[in-house]
């Protein structure tokens, strides 16, 4: 045998062998030479082969020869002597199908678009194979399949090919629109950058990039090494913008905590003082001083402020306390000047000018004398009494304008200029309607009743002033 295969051993019985053509030249040139007889079959029970279809492409000769036809034209397979004619052919026939088994294995991987990196090779290895005849079936067709499947193959290849490329493109995008996003954020103005959120971010994209590392698909070595740069840079640049942010943020904070403290210690020293009213100016300059001082981290600022305002609440809680003991002794003031406010308020209406002027004063005396009133109820009585006063002083005044001798003297010249008028009306009144001109007379007439409408208003003054 020349084949270095070892066959099953043949379980078919032994049938006529038909007698083939003779052999071509080219077939008894290629005959190999006599070889050791092959080692027997070890699984006779396994052979399944068509023998029938195997010797329509083939035939096997007295001392184990076994020819193959392709294209009409004979060929030495191989010889495999000892065994029957039936095991020869069978162990040819069955390289075939296992050619053929692989053929189909192939063709069910494209058709289901396999990957395509190893089909080429496969495809190779079985043309030699085939091409080489030294299997019993129909090597034509399985050439043809092969070439087909090459066909296939080279567009499953090419149609992979522009996917990964695809792909390739897309996850290069993915990367540059992360490398992108992450220079933006680096590129930031410190001063104004959303550190928290920021840092955030740059974490997720520094995770994105590894997601798609791991499980994207790879790209050039140079690309992926660029933009790995561009993106390690663009983290580099935010952290250290980041450092000296939080460095500058921290000095700033520790000034800002020094100035406040050192108003906390002036307002704790202030705070036991009974000088209320230079005290309280105080504590309003340094209140000045606070809104005007650099702000600490929150939560610091926070502290110094509640430490800053406890100060203030002991001295100004103190002041309360001693108003309120000082105006609690007022209420007995209160309870005298709402006794004259009722007597004041008898007064009014005003009747008698000079006995409500002499009353009124004598109010006032005593209300002085009374004293000081709580605070809360000072505006409501001083506003009370100030209503009497008014109507005190408006009678007076009403008085005096009545009984004023050159308020009468202007009421008197008026009545005269006014009664001279009307009279020169009438006399217009009566030229107009000898006339019989409409339009004077009613101008006339018009005229007439407003100065007499205007007299009447003088004498009623007139009479009051009288």
């Amino acid at each position: 045998m020349t084949d270095s295969q070892q066959p099953d051993e043949a379980t078919t019985p032994e049938a006529p062998v038909a007698q083939p053509a003779a052999p071509s030249p080219a077939a008894f040139a290629a005959r190999p030479k006599p070889a050791a007889a092959p080692v027997a079959p070890q699984h006779t029970a396994d052979v399944a082969v068509d023998l029938v279809a195997a010797r329509a492409f083939g035939r096997v000769e007295g001392d184990g020869h076994v020819f193959v036809t392709v294209d009409g034209e004979e060929h030495v397979a191989g010889q495999y002597p000892g065994v029957s004619a039936e095991e020869a052919l069978a162990y040819f026939a069955r390289k075939y199908e296992d050619i053929v088994a692989q053929i189909a294995l192939l063709e069910s991987r494209v058709e289901a678009k396999a990957t395509g990196g190893d089909l080429p090779t496969s495809l190779k290895h079985l043309r030699e194979q085939l091409e080489a005849r030294n299997v019993l079936g129909d090597i034509r067709g399985a050439l043809d399949r092969v070439s087909a499947l090459e066909g296939k193959v080279s567009g499953l290849l090419a149609e992979q090919r522009a996917e990964h490329e695809a792909a390739k493109a897309e996850q290069q995008k993915i990367r540059e629109d992360i490398v992108a996003e992450a220079e933006a954020i680096s590129g930031q103005d410190p001063a104004a950058t959303q550190w928290k959120t920021s840092s955030t971010r740059m974490n997720e994209l520094f995770d994105a990039w590894k997601a798609a590392q791991k499980s994207g698909v790879r790209l050039p070595k140079s690309v992926e090494e660029n933009l790995w740069k561009r993106f390690r840079g663009a983290r580099t640049v935010f952290d250290r913008h980041r450092r000296a942010y939080f460095s500058q943020l921290d000095s700033a904070n520790a000034q800002a905590k020094s100035v406040k403290e050192a108003l906390i210690a002036e307002a704790e020293k202030l705070q036991n003082s009974t000088d209320w009213g230079a005290v309280a100016a105080e504590y309003r300059h340094l209140m000045d001083q606070w809104k005007a001082a650099p702000r600490a981290s929150r939560k610091e600022d926070d502290t110094l402020w509640a430490r800053f305002r406890a100060a203030q609440d002991v001295f100004f809680n103190a002041r309360q306390s001693a108003t309120d003991e000082v105006e609690a002794g007022y209420a007995s003031n209160l309870a005298v000047k709402e006794q004259l406010l009722l007597e004041a308020q008898g007064i009014v209406p005003v009747s008698d000018l000079a006995a409500a002027k002499k009353a009124l004063q004598s109010i006032r005396d005593r209300w002085e004398e009374a004293g000081r009133v709580p605070r809360a109820d000072m505006g409501r009585i001083e506003a009370a009494m100030r209503r009497v006063e008014d109507a005190v002083r408006e009678a007076e005044e009403e008085n005096w304008r009545r009984s004023d001798p050159e308020a009468k003297a202007r009421s008197n010249s008026m009545i005269e200029q006014l009664e001279a008028t009307i009279a020169g009306l009438r006399d217009d009144l009566d030229r107009a309607e000898a006339k019989g001109d409409a339009r004077a007379v009613k101008s006339a007439r018009d005229a007439l009743e407003a100065r007499e409408q205007w007299l009447d208003v003088v004498r009623q003054s007139a009479k009051e002033l009288g």
